[in-house]
């Protein structure tokens, strides 16, 4: 059979992404800080952006008409003097016409030489600081906060010890987690070196010695034992609830570590107040975390009975383009050749997807915090207890747009409503079916099971099953494991460990 080429038409439809749709889509899902810098990259590489300046108050006009009143007056010694009697009138003297104003040009009025001038000097000759203005301290000036692993090797370099034991310190060191326990066996850090296990085990006093009290222990009961020596309360009570009775300390069984210690139960509750105030986990405080410092994009105000939904715009320039660098699109313009022209014609699509890309944003913004405000009236109106469940499709139904459109905009977007600030995925939960043939929300079933605890009596806790019932008889139907779950959520500990009683 001979081979042969043949053309076919075929109609189909694709969806292609076009780049106003990419960069809708980028843009949509960034946060404000990201939308700031992308703006600020965008204005420094795209000529034909620039922003527009805000127009003067009232007040400003007022004192640069002021300024340039008293800079218009001359200065000469007779209007120092005072001006001379005003004699005989005379007829006036008719003005020349008025020449007709050119166009100033913001190009032509920019003294690039002084600017350039000033530019180079601070560049090469920055000035010397004043004596007068404190210089800030160097730990106030840190990238980052010391961490644990930082804290640990600063006093390793502090001791004098030989380089070998430093190596092994280094390597128990490495392999502390964020609370400070040693995650590494013996045989593990040996294996590093290779190391004599002996070794090992004085490197790893060593480091126990260091602060925070504590430090490089290999389970609780290590640590609490560390900061009992760090304290001077070997020998006493306190050390031997922790060293031979702890598995009774963790089941809160405080008679029988009574029986076992021969004092009573009184007694007993004095050393546990004293085991309490131990740290369980020494790294952490030196572990935090930094701040993040969060910036609503929507305000949701309370006007009279309703609510009114304000975009957060604050810090984000106000785009145009740039009338100069429009004026090479024009193909009567002499001056610009079609290299030119063909440049700028790009960057003039670039700065106008830009634009709309930024409008369309702030629109797709206000669609869903609107949506959303519609269906939690109630929460914003009287409380957590009234929070309707909501998942992402009754919001993309109601405002016409789709489920992922809806997923980017409230991913790390932030709302500030009169109950607080809450991010804008906080409004979306699962909803639970009662009795009363509607269905209520997880997070009004997680309230209700904080409250039923905070109300419980410490010496006979809830446990699960009886929360069960408590919520059955309000008209929640829940399973237990239901509510073991959202209970480990809201980092409830379990009946035994909530017992305040003696047993």
């Amino acid at each position: 059979m001979a081979l042969e080429q043949k053309l076919h038409l075929r109609l189909s439809q694709k969806l292609i992404m076009t780049p106003s749709l990419q960069q809708a889509i980028k843009l949509l899902q960034m946060t404000k800080l990201e939308l700031q810098e992308e703006v600020t990259q965008e204005l420094t590489e795209n000529p034909m952006l620039e922003e527009v300046q805000e127009a003067p108050t009232e007040a400003e006009k007022a004192e640069a008409e002021k300024s340039e009143g008293e800079e218009g007056q001359p200065e000469t010694p007779e209007a120092e003097a005072g001006a001379p009697e005003p004699g005989p009138e005379e007829p006036p003297v008719p003005e020349p016409p008025a020449e007709p104003e050119r166009e100033a040009d913001a190009f032509e009025e920019i003294d690039y030489e002084a600017y350039f001038q000033d530019y180079m000097d601070l560049s090469y000759n920055p000035q010397t600081p004043r004596e007068d203005v404190e210089t800030r301290p160097l730990d106030a000036v840190l990238s980052r906060p010391q961490s644990l692993t930082d804290h640990l090797l600063w006093q390793l370099d502090m001791a004098a010890l030989p380089a070998r034991r430093k190596e092994i310190a280094q390597a128990i060191i490495g392999n502390l987690d964020d609370a400070g326990y040693l995650q590494a066996s013996f045989a593990e850090i040996a294996a590093m070196g290779p190391y004599p296990l002996e070794e090992v085990e004085i490197a790893l006093h060593m480091v126990q010695d260091f602060d925070p009290p504590g430090v490089a222990a290999r389970d609780v009961r290590e640590c609490l034992m560390l900061q009992i020596a760090y304290h001077d309360m070997e020998g006493t009570p306190v050390e031997a609830i922790v060293r031979d009775h702890f598995e009774l300390l963790q089941a809160r069984k405080f008679r029988d570590i009574a029986h076992a210690l021969g004092c009573p139960v009184e007694e007993v509750m004095t050393y546990v107040d004293t085991i309490r105030h131990l740290d369980p986990k020494p790294g952490k405080k030196h572990n935090t975390a930094s701040s993040n410092y969060v910036i609503p994009d929507v305000y949701v105000l309370k006007i009279d009975k309703g609510y009114t939904i304000v975009l957060n715009e604050e810090g984000l320039p106000r785009l145009r383009i740039s009338p100069f660098y429009r004026r090479l699109i024009d193909r009567n313009n002499p001056d610009a050749t079609r290299e030119t022209r063909e440049y700028a014609r790009e960057k003039f699509r670039s700065a106008f997807r830009l634009i709309k890309s930024l409008e369309e944003r702030q629109r797709t913004i206000y669609k869903v915090a609107r949506s959303i405000v519609k269906h939690q009236q109630g929460f914003l109106d009287h409380g957590y207890e009234h929070m309707r469940p909501l998942i992402l499709r009754d919001v993309a139904d109601d405002i016409g747009m789709h489920e992922s459109t809806v997923s980017r905009v409230v991913n790390h977007k932030y709302m500030h409503t009169p109950r607080g600030l809450f991010e804008m995925r906080f409004f979306f939960h699962s909803g639970i079916s009662s009795d009363h043939g509607e269905e209520v929300s997880s997070l009004t079933v997680k309230e209700r099971i904080k409250k039923s605890v905070a109300e419980e009596d410490a010496a006979y806790p809830l446990s699960d099953a009886a929360i069960v019932q408590i919520l059955g008889r309000e008209g929640l139907r829940i399973a237990r494991r239901t509510v073991a779950k959202y209970r480990e959520e809201l980092r409830i500990p379990s009946s035994n460990e909530r017992r305040q009683g003696f047993r």
